[in-house]
């Protein structure tokens, strides 16, 4: 396979506050010097449909707006595997574990050449998803935890995660308004819950709701109603990611959820 290449990441002086020590969730980048990880790791989290798009480019021209150089991250954004992957998605050629694997490549090859490299050089690194959402799509599919959980011991944890919760009927009439139609892979049908893909949606996003919830309790994420106006929503990351500037990562998630 042909490799692509690579984005780099320009060197930036930003004057950053202290910080609480980085670490990975498992084993790590061998020869990641974790005291040299100066910038922030800000993670959005949430189904199409959330707000996690407009929530980030908000975030961007404020952050941006106050000095901060950022750098923005997703899925299947990686140079190395993001084409064959959105290829094998089209033509649904790939096994449960096979597709797995193929989001992990395609976020270790982000971690490894843009996220440690910005965080080093003191950037805000925005993340348009991150491997909450990989663990709970192939939970959902019937992975064992462990193995997830192991598969992305890679990961560096982040130092604010915001969940953007949004109900499955909601998310229906949001993906409707905006695209006329509902996503193959979002509404699970690759799982076989129903012929019909709107019960499928539903059936599929209630899932990954549940499992977010569930999981929320190891990790620690924070649970944001994006029910509300998307200026409410907006306002309320903004006062936390300052607080995650002023004293580094955040220990306890917001009441708002």
């Amino acid at each position: 396979m042909k490799k692509k290449p690579r984005k780099q990441v320009e060197q930036a002086t930003i004057l950053v506050p202290p910080t609480s020590p980085k670490r990975f969730f498992g084993h790590g980048i061998p020869g990641t010097k974790l005291e040299e990880l100066t910038g922030k790791l800000i993670v959005v989290e949430g189904a199409d449909g959330s707000g996690r798009s407009t929530q980030i480019s908000r975030l961007v021209n404020w952050l941006e707006g106050n000095g901060h150089a950022t750098v923005q991250v997703g899925l299947k954004r990686s140079t190395l595997v993001s084409e064959e992957l959105n290829n094998a998605q089209r033509g649904n050629i790939l096994s449960r574990i096979t597709l797995s694997l193929f989001y992990a490549t395609d976020f270790a090859d982000q971690l490894e050449n843009i996220i440690l490299p910005a965080l080093r050089s003191g950037f805000m690194v925005l993340a348009d998803r991150y491997i909450y959402t990989l663990m709970v799509r192939d939970m959902v599919r019937g992975m064992e935890e462990n193995w997830v959980r192991n598969l992305y011991g890679m990961a560096l944890v982040p130092d604010a995660v915001f969940y953007l919760n949004v109900s499955p009927e909601e998310l229906v009439q949001r993906n409707f308004a905006k695209n006329h139609s509902l996503d193959f892979w979002e509404s699970g049908m690759d799982l076989g819950l129903s012929r019909d893909m709107f019960d499928s949606f539903l059936t599929y996003q209630g899932l990954v709701q549940d499992k977010f919830k569930q999981m929320q309790a190891s990790y620690q994420f924070h649970i944001v109603d994006a029910h509300q106006s998307v200026d409410k929503v907006n306002e309320m990351l903004r006062q936390e990611i300052e607080k995650v500037l002023a004293h580094g990562q955040l220990t306890q998630p917001p009441s708002s959820s």
